[in-house]
């Protein structure tokens, strides 16, 4: 069972700028919150309370203004200042001592994922006892992504990254499941053209010792990467028509505390208090 996760929510968001000069990008609003609600929640979602956020080194204090240490939620959020951004891997690098002798979960700040049978698939891919699971949706373009192919018994036969032969269109998101052999095997990692580690050569480690596994996200569910400046307002539009026109609000970091038990009907009131007169804290009125 994995109980810790990290979010990766360094890099520079060159694409997204000048905004991101200003402002880390995980910190941007889609729709009424910021980004990083998003990936926390997932993770929250599949019950996770230990969670590492990586970060730019500067920007440590702006994430705590919104998350603190995350009691306000029920778990427990750690942080880690990245001097620059080296690639995914590195994640595990740098969390080694936070991830100890536990598997985990990585998610990329920048994903957003919803879908009716979320939570069920969370619930299951933790449950991860060895090797590496991916979660595969297939997108229109595939060789702007990172791309799994499989054969018909879902065994990954190939990972490649933006092929221009194309040959499958099962993206890879930016959810990953994995057992705790992923810090050392990052640590053998040797950066490629661009410099990084490579999320590519980690699971194809993975994959060549048969230990590499798949999850579709499934027909009704939705990732989007916010990753361009046209794919951030396009999921900030999505957020606001679902939240509008259902009634109920997507990453409320408080109802799923909530709904899990994590906190009680005070802990709902103290995040009122604390986000003061708005329409996210007469959401939570409605919760109690």
């Amino acid at each position: 069972m994995i109980k810790k996760g990290i979010i990766l929510a360094g890099g520079h968001g060159t694409r997204m700028s000048p905004l991101t000069k200003a402002v880390n990008k995980q910190l941007l609003p889609i729709y009424d919150k910021p980004l990083i609600y998003y990936p926390l929640s997932v993770l929250m979602l599949a019950g996770i309370k230990n969670v590492l956020i990586i970060v730019n080194k500067g920007q440590l204090n702006q994430f705590k203004k919104i998350l603190q240490d995350g009691r306000r939620f029920g778990i427990k959020i750690t942080y880690i200042e990245q001097e620059s951004p080296k690639g995914l891997p590195d994640a595990f690098i740098l969390g080694e001592q936070f991830i100890g002798k536990d598997n985990v979960v990585l998610i990329l700040g920048d994903n957003f994922f919803y879908g009716q049978s979320l939570t069920k698939k969370l619930k299951s891919c933790i449950k991860l006892k060895s090797g590496c699971k991916i979660l595969v949706h297939p997108v229109s373009k595939p060789e702007l992504y990172g791309i799994a192919k499989i054969n018909n018994k879902n065994k990954v036969l190939s990972i490649r990254e933006k092929p221009k032969k194309l040959d499958s269109n099962l993206a890879i998101t930016g959810l990953y499941f994995f057992d705790n052999k992923a810090v050392n095997y990052s640590k053998t990692l040797k950066p490629s053209k661009r410099n990084e580690l490579e999320i590519v050569d980690l699971l194809n480690k993975y994959r060549k010792k048969n230990k590499l596994n798949i999850e579709f996200l499934g027909r009704g569910g939705a990732w989007l990467d916010t990753g361009s400046m046209d794919d951030f307002y396009n999921t900030s539009i999505f957020v606001s028509s679902l939240e509008n026109r259902q009634g109920f609000k997507i990453a409320c970091l408080e109802e799923i505390a909530f709904n899990n038990g994590w906190i009680s009907k005070t802990g709902i009131k103290n995040a009122i208090n604390f986000y003061g007169n708005c329409i996210y804290s007469n959401y939570l009125k409605k919760l109690i």
